[in-house]
């Protein structure tokens, strides 16, 4: 954590002057990259399912997410001209009406794959994505307010506990136990960089372990995706189909893939092939050497991310900079994990490449958000070759 405790973290509140620096151009060559790689695998793997529910239009999805593309890109150039002290100033306003619209869900929500977490305004969107950004900017703001009080139970605690407990009361009405497992992880990160003393940290972490292994026992879906992952075989045509599906997807990619098109398992074999499983088509088609390659590519975004948080000139900045970052590290790392087999299926999609116009719009933005911070960045002499 020293790399966080940065000189120029010095300063709490985010300066408030326009600047004429630029945006960082490798993470936004990155991000475009990725939303490239992102569109071409989704109209790979979605092609035979619109084709059989869209009657033959086999273009549906691909045509669909290029339209929320282009305007995820245009969000994101527009965020990353907007100075973030804006943020630091409606944080607390964009976490109340995030989580007002979250309560809603339980009352008005529309039900979808047998879930009911989306709210329809519109369009159809997940309330809990916007919490996460809603708490990224609020947990922010308050740790840069409050910078020097950091350490005490009232400050460095409080807060941020009673939103998470807040929040995550919410997300249990609707089962969605991804994004309360990403909303905790999230604030935890927050809070260690922040200045939260770590005892209230490891307390903090025994208490979501215990909360977890209740939500498993009292939620039967939780626990029955448990046993599924444990032993699919037991039950290879029903809760464990969709992993073994999974499994086989990656496991005939082999080294460099079957071709760009060319996978089996996209012809209904394996479920959500479009959404949370997108990523073993990649296995598939592309093979080891494709799929490490995509991966290599996050873990440069991820990395230049961190970068541009620890060269913020203020605290705001590195706190939120630092805060989306993580949150796409983690839905990175989690659907991976979930797609190859190393934990139990929770339902996360994975940035910029998994069917949901208004996520990859939600998506964009968030990292036109970094950009702006990149503007900011402090330590010329070292990134001016980066900006452009």
């Amino acid at each position: 954590m020293a790399l966080f405790k940065h000189k120029r973290m010095e300063a709490g509140k985010p300066l408030r002057e326009d600047t004429t620096g630029l945006m960082d151009v490798p993470f936004l060559l990155l991000v475009v990259l990725l939303t490239l790689i992102g569109l071409l695998m989704l109209f790979s793997a979605s092609y035979a399912r619109a084709n059989w529910e869209k009657q033959g239009d086999s273009a549906y999805y691909f045509r669909r997410q290029v339209y929320f593309a282009l305007g995820g890109l245009a969000a994101m150039l527009l965020a990353g001209k907007v100075n973030y002290f804006f943020w630091y100033r409606s944080a607390l306003l964009i976490l109340s009406v995030s989580v007002g619209l979250l309560a809603l869900v339980p009352l008005i929500g529309v039900e979808v794959n047998g879930a009911k977490r989306w709210l329809k305004l519109g369009v159809l969107f997940q309330p809990s994505e916007l919490v996460k950004v809603g708490m990224i900017f609020a947990f922010a703001a308050m740790m840069a307010a409050w910078q020097h009080k950091m350490d005490t139970f009232r400050y460095g605690v409080l807060p941020y506990a009673a939103i998470l407990v807040l929040v995550a009361g919410l997300l249990y009405l609707e089962r969605h136990l991804s994004a309360t497992m990403i909303i905790f992880l999230i604030g935890a990160v927050m809070m260690l960089l922040g200045g939260t003393k770590k005892r209230w940290l490891l307390f903090g972490a025994v208490i979501g372990v215990a909360f977890l292994a209740i939500y498993i026992m009292k939620k039967g879906y939780a626990g029955g995706r448990f046993s599924a992952w444990l032993d699919p075989e037991a039950d290879e045509l029903n809760t464990g189909y969709q992993i073994i599906q999974s499994k086989y997807a990656i496991g005939s990619g082999g080294l460099l893939g079957l071709g760009l098109g060319r996978s089996r398992q996209k012809y209904l074999y394996l479920p959500e092939e479009v959404n949370d499983y997108i990523f073993a088509i990649v296995c598939e088609e592309l093979g080891f050497v494709g799929a490490v390659g995509i991966l290599m590519l996050f873990a440069l975004l991820v990395l230049r991310g961190y970068w541009i948080a620890i060269h913020a000139r203020d605290r705001f900045g590195t706190l939120v900079a630092a805060g989306l970052t993580t949150k796409l590290a983690l839905q990175v790392f989690l659907n991976v994990s979930v797609v190859s087999g190393l934990i139990p299926p929770t339902g996360i999609s994975l940035p910029f490449f998994s069917s949901g116009g208004t996520a990859l719009l939600l998506q964009l933005f968030e990292m036109g958000i970094v950009l702006s911070v990149s503007r900011w960045c402090t330590n010329k002499e070292v990134s001016g070759r980066s900006h452009a």
